[in-house]
């Protein structure tokens, strides 16, 4: 491929992760370039200048070639300036949640390290086993909570800093639309920056559909709770503090398992168990299944992708359980505080269910809720580590340390 070839490939890459392609049919097509444009721009720009340096050293960059170079550096520009810009909305949306002094309940008020961009971390995103032992990150791997083979299993992250007892723990739940991934696969990034500040970390998998149809999965993610009051002191681990987070499908199986707490119906078996949560950060979550919201797009997958590859039945037929499922339909007083994030150019997951879910919590809900809506991000943009991503993760940082002081605190 030729220089101008390879830069209009760019530009259009580009222009894409800014003002992402429209529609619902189109909305994956949008989605994977757009992430890893927008998450891998500084290596995108990098390349970009290396390649039109080489092509003008050698006499072969044409006219257009450079124009369009030059107008994919400037739109990468662009989006590494948002990135950056997480770090302010976040902080923004945690003083607007939780209050202007929330900063000293902190352990220690963050330092500008702690704020700076880890250009280092960011240079080699993908160097997760790496990153984990120099942090001192143990995993116990495979650990069973459920007889369904891999899928029954979890992990547990901790690290030479957890305590013996008492530790704050967080279970993690991956996405994947129900139907594929593993819990090896996202939330890294979160878990060993925490564990290596002492928490214990749960990564869980759940049963997958359309072999296990809908509500496999929320039982599963019930049945990991459960087991983390049963077992999880044996970690170091405090089984009377859980936080919860996901993104994506793990999102909405985060916030429908916060909002549920002991529902017989998504607890067969094990109904006497305590499956209450005391915080949840969904990221990008699937808050409406049933078309409560009035969105077109939600009501597309819903009678598209869910009936047929999640639930196995269609909502004309059984309205009750995608509304049942629906985390928007939840919401009572007795919700536990909210860390919602999302990305403002998310195709797959339109924002304006966060806005909703959002919504809803603050008329409703007797907790607190915090919002972060990230602008130019698409959906999946933690998954690994990127300049975004790195300022998310120590806002969440910031957020559960807060949490978990407010909640020892109120407990003596």
């Amino acid at each position: 491929m030729g220089f101008t070839r390879r830069q209009a490939v760019t530009a259009a890459l580009t222009a894409n992760a800014i003002k992402p392609l429209p529609g619902f049919r189109l909305s994956v097509a949008a989605f994977f370039p757009g992430w890893l444009t927008g998450e891998l721009a500084p290596h995108l720009l990098a390349l970009t200048a290396a390649d039109t340096a080489a092509q003008v050293a050698r006499g072969r960059a044409s006219r257009t070639g450079l124009v369009l170079a030059g107008a994919s550096a400037a739109g990468l520009g662009y989006l590494i300036t948002q990135s950056r810009r997480a770090l302010h909305v976040a902080e923004d949306a945690l003083v607007e949640g939780i209050g202007l002094d929330y900063v000293e309940q902190l352990d220690a008020a963050p330092t500008p390290a702690d704020l700076a961009t880890p250009w280092r971390r960011v240079a080699n995103p993908f160097a997760f086993g790496r990153e984990r032992r120099r942090a001192g990150v143990d995993v116990v791997r495979n650990v069973p909570f459920a007889p369904y083979g891999k899928r029954g299993m979890l992990d547990v992250y901790t690290s030479s800093t957890t305590p013996p007892k008492d530790a704050p723990v967080l279970l993690q739940v991956h996405g994947g639309a129900w139907i594929i991934s593993k819990k090896e696969q996202q939330g890294l990034a979160l878990m060993e920056h925490l564990a290596a500040k002492g928490w214990v970390c749960v990564a869980v998998n759940y049963r997958l559909a359309p072999r296990d149809p809908w509500p496999a999965q929320i039982i599963d993610v019930k049945q990991a709770i459960a087991w983390i009051r049963d077992n999880i002191a044996d970690y170091g681990g405090n089984p009377d503090y859980i936080a919860i987070t996901g993104g994506s499908a793990g999102g909405h199986l985060t916030a429908l398992a916060a909002l549920t707490p002991n529902d017989p119906d998504f607890q067969p078996g094990f109904e006497e168990a305590d499956t209450t949560v005391q915080a949840a950060v969904p990221h990008y979550g699937v808050f409406d299944l049933s078309g409560a919201s009035g969105l077109r797009n939600v009501e597309l997958m819903r009678d598209e992708f869910l009936a047929n590859w999640v639930m196995k039945t269609s909502y004309q037929d059984s309205p009750e359980v995608f509304e049942a499922a629906t985390p928007l339909l939840r919401v009572t007083p007795d919700a536990p505080d909210f860390f919602v994030i999302h990305g403002r150019n998310d195709t797959l997951v339109g924002v304006e269910q966060a806005r909703q879910l959002v919504a809803r919590l603050r008329d409703v809900s007797k907790r607190s809720v915090v919002y972060a809506e990230l602008p130019v991000t698409q959906h999946a943009f933690d998954v690994f580590p990127s300049i975004r991503s790195q300022h998310i993760v120590r806002a969440i940082d910031r957020y559960l340390h807060w949490h978990w002081n407010t909640w020892r605190r109120e407990r003596t």
